[in-house]
């Protein structure tokens, strides 16, 4: 039986069938009203065998040719799915809707003695988008086997800088020289050097074209992982180092012919060679949002690197040191 009634300003849905209750609150009654229904037509499907018995395996299949493709992300999603199906394969051939959540807590801590917890996290994150969509869109299973289940806690943000000679060493080491960019080699710096301007990813940079620049107006247009739901593409400020950079490359169609897994190579090959280990290409966007603190207010800085979280910015993408900090006081 389910039951809708207000609770202070919310309305709270309780659902009580087949000796199993559940309940959640819901700002609107049409909402719960929606959620309990579900529920209940859930815990029938369920008592009675109606949902088909489809493995994890396939849901994740399923999964990455009709959800990922939509993504900016899909191939790190890809990777991440191929691995769990590569090394859980009692896990990933287990039927969907019988996965229960010590199931999903074993391979938790499985992960956590090989992986960092921000791994782990990222990976229970679509995991359970997984479940949701296979419950509410392909009607594959029932409640989620994520209910109650502890997701790591992060890893500490970096607050790694990146200094002016390491950058100059970096580029020379790749082999550039301003205004000439011509191998591979030397558009990764100057795909460094671009993010270190402008605050944009590695898979931004490379999406970069005649078309997304306009050099005269100083704004770049780049795709992000919200664009399927706003329809249009983010804009990004361009300072004008970053024009003098790019206003080579322009007139040829893509300003990089690069891939994500070339650039991260390359990069990875120079800073090895130099003995930059702890130097991430991804460290050029905090850098450069760091620097571009001192120069717009916090809400213009957010407005630069498309965050919608201030908190996120602040702890992850901010890193001045109080030492810095104190000096300018």
């Amino acid at each position: 039986m389910a039951y809708v009634r207000r609770q202070g300003k919310n309305w709270r849905a309780e659902v009580a069938r087949l000796g199993v209750r559940r309940s959640a609150t819901f700002q609107t009654k049409v909402e719960a009203v929606n959620w309990a229904a579900k529920e209940e037509a859930g815990l029938l499907a369920a008592k009675h065998g109606q949902f088909p018995r489809k493995t994890l395996a396939e849901a994740i299949k399923r999964y990455k040719e009709d959800v990922s493709p939509k993504k900016r992300g899909e191939r790190a999603e890809g990777l991440r799915f191929d691995a769990l199906v590569r090394d859980y394969p009692k896990l990933a051939a287990m039927v969907l809707h019988e996965v229960q959540t010590p199931d999903l807590v074993q391979w938790r801590d499985d992960r956590l003695k090989k992986v960092s917890p921000g791994a782990v996290r990222r990976d229970v994150n679509l995991l359970r988008n997984l479940f949701s969509v296979a419950r509410d869109e392909w009607k594959w299973c029932g409640e989620s086997p994520f209910k109650g289940f502890k997701v790591p806690a992060d890893n500490p943000p970096r607050d790694r800088r990146v200094k002016p000679a390491e950058v100059k060493r970096i580029c020379r080491w790749l082999g550039y020289r301003t205004g000439q960019v011509e191998g591979k080699q030397q558009q990764v710096a100057l795909a460094f050097l671009l993010g270190l301007r402008t605050a944009m990813r590695a898979s931004e940079l490379l999406s970069l074209s005649d078309a997304t620049v306009d050099l005269n107006r100083r704004v770049a247009r780049v795709p992000h992982k919200t664009q399927h739901l706003t329809g249009r593409m983010r804009e990004v400020p361009l300072t004008k180092a970053a024009v003098r950079l790019l206003r080579p490359r322009m007139g040829n169609g893509r300003v990089f012919d690069l891939t994500d897994k070339s650039l991260d190579a390359m990069f990875r090959k120079a800073k090895k060679a130099l003995l930059l280990a702890d130097v991430n290409f991804h460290d050029s966007r905090a850098e450069a949002l760091t620097r571009l603190s001192k120069r717009v207010d916090v809400l213009t800085l957010a407005r630069i690197s498309g965050h919608k979280d201030l908190q996120l910015l602040l702890q992850v993408y901010y890193r001045e040191s109080t030492a810095d900090i104190a000096a300018r006081l």
